[in-house]
């Protein structure tokens, strides 16, 4: 098991992390929760880490190290290792600059790659049906009032084939 961190003023367990990308470079800062208040990282009203440096006169930058083989985003830095640490994407280009990494982890994460909507199966049959209905009342209107009977009976006919068929279901 790894060692536990430790803060980067006191050296006492460090609680409190802080990640920041600054010139496409990530920067960690590990603090204890009495440093972390000290320096106000956990004021309400927000903080600047860029401020917590400079009060702080220490080196407590971290620099992530590169892999040279593993593909970045071209706007903000990400890389897969780092978007697999945090959990999110740095900004919208991530998609298409990390687009085999993002499309290998959804596979790996749900059933498909393409969002399906949250509509049950069910539901978009019966919208379907409803819809097929609608349009072969207004044809059935249609053929009544042009005098084409042989259509509106045809039409007759498959609509009452789908109430059947809907009646059956419920």
């Amino acid at each position: 098991m790894s060692e536990p961190l430790k803060c980067q003023i006191c050296e006492k367990a460090a609680t409190v992390h802080l990640t920041q990308i600054l010139n496409n470079n990530i920067y960690k800062v590990h603090l204890c929760e009495s440093c972390a208040q000290s320096k106000g990282v956990t004021d309400p009203e927000g903080f600047s880490l860029e401020e917590l440096f400079a009060k702080t006169g220490l080196g407590v930058f971290q620099k992530e190290p590169a892999t040279p083989e593993a593909p970045t985003c071209g706007a903000c830095g990400l890389s897969p290792a780092m978007f697999k640490e945090t959990g999110r994407l740095g900004c919208p280009e991530c998609y298409r600059d990390l687009n085999a990494f993002v499309v290998g982890m959804l596979r790996n994460l749900h059933s498909g790659v393409e969002h399906r909507g949250k509509v049950p199966e069910r539901s978009v049959e019966r919208m379907n049906r409803a819809n097929r209905l609608s349009e072969l009342e207004r044809d059935l209107d249609s053929a009544v009032l042009d005098e084409r009977y042989e259509d509106a009976a045809t039409y007759r006919d498959e609509i009452r084939q789908i109430k059947e068929a809907f009646s059956e279901i419920r």
